[in-house]
């Protein structure tokens, strides 16, 4: 039984963890044309109307919206609503004419998936080329009208050339050095999880040898407060050992063990669902939920590139909420409360749940209980 056990398991997993990350992470960068943009425009002048023309029909982006002003443009970029902000100032077009340098601002937000970050600078890095490559041809042409320069008049226009358009790579809520800095949030909230899980199936366990000795709702609150013991005595740990490595400002660290310790009894409660329900074998269960969620966190690829099953595991699973939250906490300047409500929502939905299998799902009578009562019988 065993090693018939063993050969499912290790199957099973293979093909779970491979299933769900090789079809998950095809997303990338397949899906990067669903990102969301907004182009501002500010100047009335030619060059710019002709630039907003070009980019917005070469730039591989469905949606470019670009009804609003840079400051709305902003707020939205930073409650990541927006993956790029491009900006084109009022004085634009006419620095273009009179020589000076012409600038056009692109904003970009650390504090957001991983892909998003690094996928903007790939495409403003691109877009400043062929833009400076436009403007000095049409700067040369001018040139060329003139050949007979002196020296000194020939090294100023020289410059003229260089300097004739500028793209200003603009960073909103920088994001520290490091990939353990980029990913506090998601190594928070994995180990948090994962820790939840393991300890579903072990106090389930007790709950499940123990029934018969006590009403199923006390039972179900001893097994909640040890939960909530747990959950204390780990975030403590997991704090110590991120406040040492990762830049973590000690203002938010009251902030995060809260939530530490929220997400550890929302993890617990979602787990215990499948444990509750058909014991063990609820692991079953739970690690491709759990490997489905290392996708649909949104640490790596946002929302609106996953698919759609991974999107609506997004909304119905801890790790996402999780994940955002700890983005808007320590590196973002928008509010991680709405991410917080829809941890409690998942957490919430999860304990009714559990109510609802313990109060209403058969269950065979313990081993512990069946012993006792046949010591009665033959007694």
């Amino acid at each position: 039984m065993g090693v018939k056990s063993s050969v499912f398991m290790g199957i099973f997993y293979a093909v779970a963890m491979l299933g769900i990350f090789l079809f998950g992470y095809t997303a990338l960068p397949g899906q990067m044309d669903e990102l969301k943009i907004a182009f501002v425009n500010d100047d009335e002048g030619k060059a710019a109307k002709q630039i907003e023309s070009q980019l917005t029909e070469s730039l591989p982006f469905k949606t470019i919206d670009t009804d609003l002003t840079n400051k709305e443009a902003i707020k939205a970029l930073k409650d990541n609503d927006y993956s790029l902000v491009i900006h084109i100032p009022k004085e634009f077009s006419d620095n273009a004419t009179s020589g000076k340098s012409a600038q056009i601002d692109f904003t970009v937000n650390e504090a957001s998936a991983t892909m998003v970050a690094s996928s903007m600078n790939s495409v403003v890095k691109e877009i400043n080329a062929q833009l400076s490559k436009s403007f000095s041809e049409q700067t040369a042409q001018g040139v060329l009208m003139n050949m007979n320069v002196p020296e000194d008049q020939a090294k100023k226009v020289a410059k003229q050339i260089e300097e004739s358009y500028v793209g200003n790579y603009v960073v909103v809520n920088d994001v520290p050095d490091g990939m353990h800095n980029n990913m506090l949030p998601m190594f928070l909230t994995m180990a948090c999880y994962v820790g939840a899980m393991i300890a579903a199936m072990q106090l389930i366990g007790s709950f499940k040898m123990f029934l018969g000795e006590a009403s199923k709702i006390r039972l179900f609150g001893y097994v909640q407060l040890c939960a909530l013991i747990i959950a204390v005595l780990s975030t403590i740990a997991a704090l110590i050992i991120a406040y040492l490595v990762a830049d973590i400002d000690t203002a938010t660290i009251w902030k995060v063990a809260l939530q530490q310790i929220l997400l550890y009894m929302v993890a617990f409660n979602f787990c215990a669902m499948f444990t509750f329900l058909i014991g063990e074998a609820g692991m079953i269960l739970n690690i491709p939920v759990l490997l489905a969620q290392t996708i649909a966190n949104g640490a790596t690829m946002p929302r609106d590139m996953m698919y759609a099953p991974f999107q609506v595991i997004s909304y119905i699973t801890p790790m996402y909420h999780s994940v955002q939250s700890y983005l808007a906490i320590f590196f973002g300047s928008t509010s991680p409360v709405p991410f917080l409500w829809g941890l409690v929502a998942v957490g919430v939905g999860a304990v009714i749940i559990n109510l609802l299998i313990i109060t209403f799902v058969p269950r065979r009578m313990p081993l512990k209980k069946i012993d006792k009562d046949s010591k009665e019988m033959m007694a």
